[in-house]
């Protein structure tokens, strides 16, 4: 538990953050983004933040911006294939899956009702929605969407989210003595990127208690 604790911190502190990029580089940044959009124990990463801080670092020449996009979006794909792979051959099982401390049901749950809300475009929507982000893909899987339709929009949100997020940082890493202000940065990315989610969840409950 204290391993996860410290490695949680290096995810959200941010002169860890920064510094695990740099020292972590490509591969790191690479693996973060595949775990977090592949494996269903990856929803508590911090996909957003991370894009824009290693942006935020490509602007101020420490990474490479081209290959940055190149390497993260490829990433992002095939971390969201796996993800469609596990909810095809797992099916609606894993709807029955039981609570844990890496898991919890409502999350999928929640996916699953914004999948069916807006389609194959929750591929491509999911991808700027923490939590949801990780499960979409599951849930296209579980609902054995037309793998040639998502696969294009798996490549299409991949990207979008990739660059545009790096972009983001790259843009804010051209500030001189932006340094000062990557914890508030970070903290503000977070909590812009929490509220389309809220905004999802309590329109939902506004719908529920009308039903009641």
């Amino acid at each position: 538990m204290e391993t996860l604790k410290e490695w949680l911190s290096y995810l959200y502190d941010a002169q860890k953050l920064k510094d695990l990029i740099i020292y972590g580089s490509y591969p790191a940044l690479m693996a973060i983004v595949f775990a977090e959009t592949g494996l269903l124990v990856g929803f508590f990463l911090p996909g957003d933040s991370l894009l824009v801080t290693a942006g935020i670092l490509a602007g101020q020449k420490l990474l490479n911006a081209p290959l940055l996009m190149i390497l993260l979006s490829i990433a992002a794909i095939v971390g969201d294939t796996v993800g469609y792979s596990i909810g095809y051959r797992t099916g609606p099982v894993i709807f029955k899956r039981p609570k844990s401390l890496l898991f919890d049901p409502e999350h999928i749950n929640r996916a699953h009702r914004f999948y069916e809300k807006y389609g194959g475009k929750t591929i491509v929507l999911a991808r700027f929605l923490p939590l949801i982000r990780t499960f979409a893909p599951v849930v296209a899987g579980v609902g054995r969407m037309n793998y040639t339709k998502f696969l294009f929009y798996n490549i299409f949100g991949g990207i979008g989210w990739v660059v545009s997020m790096i972009s983001v940082g790259y843009f804010l890493g051209s500030i001189p003595g932006v340094d000062k202000y990557l914890h508030i940065i970070i903290i503000l990315v977070i909590v812009i990127s929490f509220i389309p989610g809220v905004t999802e969840y309590i329109r939902e409950k506004k719908k529920s208690g009308v039903k009641k």
